[in-house]
Order: C-alpha cells, then structure tokens, then sequence
C-alpha cells in the first residue's frame, strides 16, 4: 500500500468519519483511480470508523508542512 497527494486528494471530500467500506464505496462511485481503492482495501478491518484521512495515512501533509506564509501575500 503506498499514498500519495494525487491518490489521497480523491478522499478529500469523503463523508468524514467513514468506515473502511464507506471509504471503497465513496472511492468507487467518484472515480478515483485503482490504486486509491486498493489501498482502502489493503486496511485492515476491524471496524475501525476512520475520522481524517490521517487515520489511513500518518504522514499526510498538512498546512504546516509546507513553508508558505500567508501573511505575506
């Protein structure tokens, strides 16, 4: 299983909190690629609800890690 931006950006608008079946199914019916559904699937299932897509990917990026400050524009 690996993410990326592009792959993670399809979940973004997902019905946070989501269970892992609703994550396949919301993935499936908006046309994400392949890959983003099979990482969904490779989650292990134990009923876990997930709240953020940081729950599936730990390392996702947020605003903090980019070095852009809005102040100045």
């Amino acid at each position: 299983m690996y993410w990326t931006l592009e792959l993670a950006s399809y979940l973004e608008d997902a019905p946070w909190p989501a269970s892992k079946d609703e994550l396949i199914d919301f993935a499936l019916r908006t046309g994400a690629p392949l890959e983003v559904v099979e990482n969904l699937q490779d989650i292990e299932d134990d009923g876990e609800i997930f709240e953020t897509i940081e729950d599936i990917w730990p390392d996702y990026p947020t605003k903090e890690d980019f070095f852009f400050n809005e102040d100045e524009y």
